[in-house]
């Protein structure tokens, strides 16, 4: 099997359905739904607890593997999933969030057979924001720099699945456990990067680790985890570029719906690939 697409819910709501049928709808079918529930009381996980112990009752619910033991938050939950993907590659889709088209996941096992790249191996994209209409332009390369500024959206991002298993989520990290788990795949766990130059997921945005209470605690993750994969030396210099480049200025930027779309259609040709 290809993919395995995880999602981790409590208490979804209908934000569950929107997300998995933008996986139900793909052109390639070699995919499996791991559907890890912590343990949701709003009625929402019934459907797809129900439809586990049938047999392909409704049309895509059996490709859906529901479980629902306890867990301690949701990176406990992602490696809890990790243990049950059969899929060569791992997504990580939350709640909310959709494939950005019905030809994504044909494009990207295209692109692993024309690679010819063995794993370890990770796959990433662009990324359409929900909040602000615009597409989110990855980096074709990912530089000690990048990894340092931002790397691309989890969301974006397909894992092989090893590297999800032989470093699973550090759960020290309330906000960036993400974040470390990318920098340990290029530093420490000989993954190949592969840009995909096309969008690959819509994400919602706005929940626990963009809240504004959180954003000490964001910094104080940040600080410790590339501290612990780049020196003194690579540190100091990328502090001062992002200084110089007015990186607060150029956030406020690339959030405003006004100035969005214009920003990342810039970035984008600075990259030396087509404005999405």
């Amino acid at each position: 099997m290809k993919f395995s697409i995880v999602t981790v819910a409590l208490n979804p709501g209908d934000k569950l359905q929107k997300t998995l049928d933008s996986v139900f709808c793909q052109t390639c079918t070699d995919y499996e739904i791991i559907l890890k529930d912590g343990g949701s009381t709003d009625g929402s996980m019934d459907k797809w607890r129900n439809a586990a112990q049938k047999a392909d009752n409704e049309p895509g619910t059996g490709r859906v593997r529901f479980f629902d033991v306890p867990d301690k938050g949701i990176y406990e939950a992602m490696n809890q999933a990790v243990q049950q993907a059969g899929g060569d590659f791992v997504l990580f889709l939350n709640c909310g969030d959709m494939l950005a088209d019905r030809n994504v996941l044909e494009r990207v096992a295209e692109q692993i057979d024309r690679s010819g790249e063995q794993p370890p191996l990770i796959l990433y994209g662009d990324t359409v924001s929900a909040g602000t209409g615009a597409t989110i332009a990855s980096p074709p390369k990912i530089t000690g720099f990048t990894c340092y500024r931002n790397i691309p959206c989890h969301q974006s991002c397909f894992y092989s699945t090893d590297l999800c298993r032989e470093k699973p989520y550090d759960l020290q990290y309330k906000i960036r456990a993400d974040y470390d788990h990318f920098l340990w795949c290029r530093y420490r766990g000989g993954a190949k990067l592969l840009y995909l130059n096309f969008p690959v997921s819509s994400y919602e945005g706005g929940g626990y680790s963009e809240s504004r209470e959180n954003a000490e605690r964001d910094r104080t993750e940040h600080r410790l985890i590339t501290g612990e994969y780049m020196s003194g030396p690579e540190l100091f210099c990328y502090r001062g570029v992002m200084a110089l480049t007015l990186a607060p200025l150029r956030r406020r930027i690339a959030h405003s719906r006004l100035s969005a779309g214009l920003y990342q259609r810039l970035k984008k040709l600075l990259y030396g690939g087509k404005s999405a």
